[in-house]
């Protein structure tokens, strides 16, 4: 029988406020002393959930601070620049509530509605939300091909965001229906991103979209290739998108 080992230490709450606000400074996303110990709250609910729950491989500090929350945060300029006066965003898939959280700390005027088709990271979310007294911020347990079928929600968020979802040629479908034509999607994504965009371009024009710009991401301190794959919504998803049975993900489009 082998001893567990022992578990990492963590910062302190300034410690680790202080080292999350220089990272997103030199990532262009300034946060102020309130919003990092928002960070540093949302750090250890995170850890105490993923005992159950196992949100994440991640869970050293230095990993959740770059890994997790300043790459959640490298969105938030491209947001900025589209949304400059507000507006409602969806983080499709979002997992234990990245970017979307994040997003919502760094921008509390920005609507936020997080997706998730599992039910059990959801409930994480919506406790992080009431623990930081987030306001504007709400979850939504759905499958994307089937809400964005829904009156609803299709084409009524004016950005739509996605981290580590799926291939871009398949994700597309899950994002575009529902972005609001003039509203913007984006993919975040690692190292194959130029060549995921070429394969997806077919797709991404099919489903109402223009593909604007691949747009590399570097994080302090890690040498890790990611990029922002920015797409704006240039007309109506045609009706019979998104396709039901499984078909975005066995039969992307091209």
């Amino acid at each position: 029988m082998t001893d567990s080992p022992e578990p990492l230490p963590r910062l302190a709450p300034a410690e680790f406020a202080e080292r999350l606000q220089q990272r997103a400074a030199a990532a262009g996303v300034p946060l102020d002393s309130g919003q990092a110990l928002a960070f540093c709250h949302y750090r250890d609910l995170l850890l105490e959930w993923n005992a159950r729950f196992n949100l994440t491989a991640i869970t050293d500090d230095e990993g959740i601070l770059m890994r997790h929350f300043v790459d959640a945060l490298t969105v938030v300029p491209a947001l900025d620049a589209a949304l400059p006066n507000g507006g409602d965003v969806l983080d499709l898939g979002t997992g234990a509530g990245l970017p979307g959280i994040a997003i919502k700390i760094a921008r509390p005027k920005l609507r936020v509605r997080l997706m998730d088709s599992t039910a059990k990271k959801l409930t994480f979310c919506a406790e992080v939300t009431t623990q930081l007294s987030l306001k504007g911020i709400g979850v939504m347990h759905a499958r994307a091909e089937e809400a964005g079928l829904q009156a609803d929600h299709r084409e009524r968020y004016d950005a739509v965001v996605a981290r580590a979802v799926a291939g871009l040629a398949t994700l597309v479908e899950y994002m575009l229906p529902f972005v609001k034509v003039g509203g913007i999607a984006v993919a975040m994504k690692g190292s194959d991103a130029g060549a995921e965009a070429r394969v997806a371009r077919g797709a991404i024009e099919a489903l109402g979209g223009d593909l604007v710009e691949v747009a590399p991401v570097s994080l302090p301190g890690l040498s890790d290739q990611r990029a922002l794959i920015l797409m704006r919504k240039v007309s109506a998803t045609p009706h019979q998108f998104p396709r039901q049975g499984g078909k975005p993900r066995s039969q992307p489009l091209s």
